[in-house]
């Protein structure tokens, strides 16, 4: 399994990528192998603030629907468009082409109690 040490980590599977003031938001590739084949992704906060934890939409798969959930404080700039067609993107790219949300980060110090690579490793 692949875990870019670049980016950080949620004890929730979910993994952000942080560009200046925005970031990506997706699952890890541990999350999207458990949850095996997702066949649809359901995110329709775009424009809204959330408070970090908050669920920001949902991710079905062949066996279950899970939540996802805000790694931070954030206001959902843009929603990864391509998953509507393409919702394996999820599974075949989890860190790339398969990025759910796109943030203004608005809590920067929460950044810090995120799990790095290495953490996020040993808490599987």
């Amino acid at each position: 399994m692949n875990f870019p040490s670049e980016l950080k980590y949620t004890k929730d599977h979910e993994w952000i990528r942080v560009e200046g003031d925005e970031a990506y938001v997706g699952i890890t590739d541990y999350a999207q192998n458990e949850l095996g084949e997702i066949v649809y992704v359901d995110i329709t906060t775009e424009g809204e603030t959330l408070d970090k934890e908050e669920a920001f939409g949902s991710i079905e798969a062949v066996k279950t629907v899970s939540d996802l959930f805000m790694p931070v404080g954030g206001e959902v700039l843009e929603i990864n468009q391509a998953l509507e067609e393409k919702p394996e993107l999820v599974n075949e790219d989890p860190y790339g082409k398969g990025w759910l949300i796109k943030i203004k980060v608005l809590a920067p110090a929460e950044l810090d109690e995120l799990l790095t690579a290495e953490a996020y490793q040993k808490l599987l």
